[in-house]
């Protein structure tokens, strides 16, 4: 197996296991960290079968917490979210990783939502249970937008940056040698 290939399997272990541990741990309602996952997925690996690595992270983790009857919505959310990173993957900037966090924080919302009003008894099936289906996630829909733009941030620039970072450690041990 080529070095290459091996550090990149490894990172993206790596990734997936970060990223389904942080949907265990305790931590505010949707702050997790999958949909970052899944636009720094578009935007950074090469191969379409990245889309790949946020839905493993979310199976692992659910395997953990739980299968729900909502989950086709929520997988086809970051399907969704790994293809709007592809659509800005060669013109990145923390304008757009905002835009697109955002973005992709809308879409999840209300993908998600809308599976909730479908699926369950909870809402009356017209327009005004959806509404009210929509108006009740609200508390949620701050966290996923802090938890996107975070989460975003941390993987695009600490992808990016890690590797400088490990480059210079290595750089001051073998000054010490």
């Amino acid at each position: 197996m080529k070095k290459s290939l091996i550090k990149n399997l490894i990172t993206t272990i790596g990734i997936i296991i970060i990223a389904a541990s942080s949907r265990i741990i305790p931590h505010p309602p949707n702050f997790t960290p999958i949909g970052g996952l899944a636009l720094f997925s578009g935007i950074h690996f090469e191969k379409k079968s990245a889309m790949f690595i946020p839905l493993l992270a979310m199976l692992v983790s659910d395997l953990i917490l739980g299968f729900h009857s909502t989950m086709l919505f929520v997988y086809a959310s970051f399907l969704i979210i790994f293809f709007i990173g592809r659509m800005i993957r060669n013109k990145t900037n923390i304008s757009k990783l905002i835009s697109a966090g955002l973005v992709s924080s809308v879409l999840f919302f209300l993908i998600t939502n809308f599976g909730v009003w479908l699926l369950f008894d909870m809402y009356a099936k017209n327009f005004s249970g959806l509404t009210n289906c929509y108006l009740m996630g609200m508390p949620f829909f701050r966290n996923t937008i802090l938890g996107d733009l975070f989460y975003t941030m941390a993987f695009f620039y600490g992808y990016r940056y890690s590797f400088v970072v490990i480059k210079k450690i290595g750089l001051v041990l073998a000054s010490l040698k």
